[in-house]
C-alpha cells in the first residue's frame, strides 16, 4: 500500500529544498587534484590565486598556484607523520601577529580579506603549512643548518671587514603582566593602570618584584631573559637603559593586559657588528633553502598527486 503525502506537506519539502540549494554557496568544487586521497578544488585554486595575488600584487599562473597548494598538502602530512601539528590556538597567535606587525586588529586583517574575495580560512591554511614545514626542516636537520663562526668570519673578511665585535649592552630582565580579560571596561583597564603605577612605586629590586607579583592574584611574573643590545630595537633599548637596576618599566597596553618590565642586570658586553651579523643570517638562508628545496623534492616523489579532468 502507497501512502500519499498530503499536497501541503509536499509543497514544503519542495520549497526546503530550494531553499537548502540556493543557500548553498555558489562555489566551484570540482576536484582538480588528488593528493595523497586529499583532493584540491577549483574554489581551493581560487581563494589561493587571490592571495598569492594580494600579497605580490602580480597575477600568479594557475599551475604555479597548483604546485603551491600540492606542497602544502605533502608537507602537512609530513608533518603529522611526525607529530608536528600545530593547533587552532598557535594559528590564531601566528594570524594576531600579522595583524600586529600591520598595525591592524585581526577583524580589520579579517575584513580586508574578505573585501579582496579571500577568506580567513585561506591565509590561516597557508600559515599552518608553512608553521609545520619550518618546524620540520629545523627539526630534522639543526646540525646540517649549523653556520661556524669562522665561516662567518672569513665571509666577513672577504669583504675587506676586519672589525667582527663592538661594544654593547647587555640586558637581564623579567616581563610581567597584570592581566585585563579581553572585553574588560576602559574604566577596569584604567583602574589596572593605576596598579601598576603602584606597583612601580614599590619595587626597587629584582627579588621584591617575585615576591610581590607570585602572590599577586591575576599577574604574573616570567622567567628572566638576557638580550643584547642587538637583539632589541632602539625605543626600547633607551627605556631600558634610562630605567634603573631593580625598578619597572612604564607600563603598556598589550593584548595580554598591562606589561612592564624589571630590569634586574645591565653590563656592557661585546656583540657582533651590524655586518657579521648579516652575513651570518644570509649563510643560514641560504643552507636553509638548499636543505628544505631537497626535503621537498624527496617527499614529492614519494607523493601520490594525481591529476583529474586535464
Amino acid at each position: 500500500m502507497t501512502t500519499r503525502l498530503p499536497l501541503f506537506r509536499c509543497l514544503l519539502l519542495a520549497l526546503g529544498a530550494v531553499l537548502i540549494l540556493a543557500s548553498a554557496p555558489a562555489r566551484a568544487q570540482n576536484i582538480v587534484v588528488m593528493v595523497n586521497g586529499d583532493p584540491i578544488t577549483d574554489f581551493d585554486i581560487e581563494q589561493r590565486s587571490k592571495l598569492d595575488q594580494l600579497t605580490t600584487q602580480k597575477t600568479p599562473a594557475r599551475q604555479d598556484v597548483i604546485n603551491e597548494l600540492i606542497d602544502d598538502k605533502i608537507k602537512m602530512k609530513e608533518g603529522k607523520k611526525y607529530g608536528v601539528d600545530p593547533g587552532v590556538s598557535d594559528i590564531n597567535q601566528s594570524y594576531e601577529g600579522m595583524a600586529q606587525r600591520m598595525r591592524i586588529t585581526p577583524d580589520q586583517l579579517t575584513k580586508s580579506l574578505e573585501t579582496k574575495g579571500v577568506r580567513p580560512e585561506t591565509l590561516k591554511g597557508r600559515m599552518k603549512a608553512e608553521m609545520v614545514w619550518t618546524s620540520l626542516v629545523r627539526g630534522r636537520y639543526k646540525e646540517k643548518l649549523m653556520v661556524g663562526e669562522k665561516d662567518v668570519a672569513d665571509k666577513v673578511r672577504e669583504g675587506g671587514n676586519e672589525k667582527l665585535q663592538i661594544e654593547g649592552t647587555e640586558y637581564k630582565m623579567q616581563p610581567i603582566v597584570l592581566i585585563v580579560p579581553r572585553g574588560s571596561s576602559p574604566a577596569f583597564q584604567e583602574t589596572r593602570m593605576k596598579e601598576a603605577e603602584t606597583y612601580r612605586s614599590r619595587v626597587a629590586s629584582c627579588e621584591e618584584a617575585n615576591s610581590l607579583f607570585r602572590s599577586t592574584p591575576n599577574a604574573t611574573i616570567r622567567e628572566s631573559v638576557t638580550k643584547t643590545t642587538a637583539d632589541l630595537p632602539e625605543a626600547l633599548r633607551k627605556v631600558l637603559d634610562d630605567t634603573p637596576i631593580g625598578h619597572l618599566t612604564a607600563p603598556e597596553v598589550t593584548k595580554a593586559g598591562i606589561e612592564m618590565v624589571v630590569l634586574c642586570a645591565r653590563k656592557p658586553t661585546t656583540i657582533d657588528t651590524p655586518k657579521k651579523r648579516e652575513i651570518r643570517e644570509q649563510m643560514y638562508q641560504q643552507k636553509y633553502e638548499k636543505t628544505q628545496k631537497a626535503y621537498l623534492d624527496e617527499i614529492r616523489k614519494a607523493a601520490m598527486i594525481e591529476y583529474r579532468n586535464r
